[in-house]
């Protein structure tokens, strides 16, 4: 009895120290969203603010990724202009491994994400419009709530870079996200299902 619980144990702490492993490997996908801020004021001439960023992302080798994301975005004010945020894009990502930073938590991963890609700002009523290189890049963590289910957090410098009435915009985001990391063959059952 003493082996079989000492056994439980061992193979418990093993998974919890390699938690965050197995969904990093190549070959696996990573789909998922990142809210970045979402407010209404409630008052008169409050504002409101919405940007949705859905991604996806296949690892090539051991905790690197890449992938694309959209993003799609605006913000206002009753009788004030409404800016819309949009860009279409490549998506990398670098998880680093125990071995070069400690993590916080032993179910979680900080990582680096960087993205390149076509974007830009357009305001109504006549307001500026940046059009061109949509550039970001930032550190994150993703805390695994479950095997294959992480909550992310994500500090991202994102720069428009192009024409337009402005020629740049550039602006430091606060991201959450909601990702969902799973192996090849459970991405081909769920299309087979699908079709």
């Amino acid at each position: 009895m003493k082996k079989l619980i000492f056994g439980t144990a061992m193979i418990l702490a093993t998974g919890l120290f390699s938690f965050t492993k197995a969904q990093l490997k190549q070959g696996n996908w990573m789909v998922g969203g990142n809210i970045l801020t979402s407010n209404f004021g409630l008052k008169s001439g409050g504002s409101y603010n919405f940007i949705l960023q859905p991604k996806a992302a296949y690892f090539l080798r051991d905790n690197k990724a890449i992938g694309g994301l959209v993003t799609f975005g605006f913000n206002g004010a009753k009788n004030a202009k409404t800016t819309y945020t949009y860009n279409v894009g490549l998506l990398g990502r670098y998880y680093l491994n125990n071995n070069q930073v400690h993590n916080l938590l032993k179910q979680g991963k900080f990582f680096l994400e960087g993205n390149l890609g076509i974007g830009g700002t357009t305001q109504t009523q006549g307001g500026i419009s940046t059009t061109g290189l949509n550039l970001g890049v930032g550190p994150g963590y993703a805390y695994f709530l479950t095997h294959n289910i992480a909550v992310e957090g994500l500090v991202k410098y994102v720069g428009d870079f192009g024409f337009g009435n402005n020629s740049n915009t550039s602006n430091l985001e606060f991201n959450v996200g909601l990702q969902v990391y799973l192996p090849t063959s459970k991405v081909k059952q769920i299309t087979r299902d699908i079709h």
